[in-house]
């Protein structure tokens, strides 16, 4: 899986060894982290952090990133979803996407997932998945990431091995 390292430039905040468990102490508070300091090298740290971006931190990411809430509508869309999907940004919040966006994936690899993650209010879970997108089809690498914090499912999108997207 790919993993991120995050850079934090405020001398209080430090990180331990990358590989180590989730827990307490381990990531600097989101507002130390930004764009510009979160580096392809530690996942779980975007994802601690993306509950606190602005959509304009969230459209400068590398990675098409979507925010959904527990019945599966857009509350976020960033710019890089909105190009690999070929679909206006603003026009796909509140939208449902399981049906209105993304039918492809109305299926137990992804939206089965999501249920489940919702239901339990636990999931981060990574899985290769095809978008059967009529402009441009792409396979890609896909996290769902549930935040206690926001009670939201987090939809990462990067290209199939898990990097940035830097065609969209």
């Amino acid at each position: 899986m790919v993993r991120w390292r995050t850079e934090v430039t405020s001398g209080s905040a430090t990180l331990s060894d990358p590989g180590a468990s989730r827990g307490a102490g381990r990531y600097p508070p989101p507002s130390a982290v930004t764009p510009t300091n979160v580096l392809p090298d530690d996942e779980d740290q975007l994802l601690d952090a993306v509950d606190a971006m602005t959509p304009e931190e969230l459209d400068s990411l590398p990675y098409g990133i979507i925010q959904l809430d527990a019945q599966g509508r857009i509350l976020k869309y960033n710019a890089v979803e909105s190009r690999l999907a070929s679909l206006p940004q603003e026009q796909q919040i509140g939208k449902q996407f399981f049906t209105e966006v993304a039918p492809c994936t109305k299926v137990q690899a992804f939206h089965g997932r999501f249920r489940e993650g919702v239901i339990r209010e636990a999931l981060d879970v990574s899985f290769h998945f095809h978008f059967a997108f009529k402009q441009k089809p792409r396979d890609v690498t896909v996290r769902l990431f549930y935040s206690r914090r926001t009670r939201s499912v987090w939809v990462l999108v990067s290209d199939r091995e898990g990097r940035p997207i830097l065609d969209a």
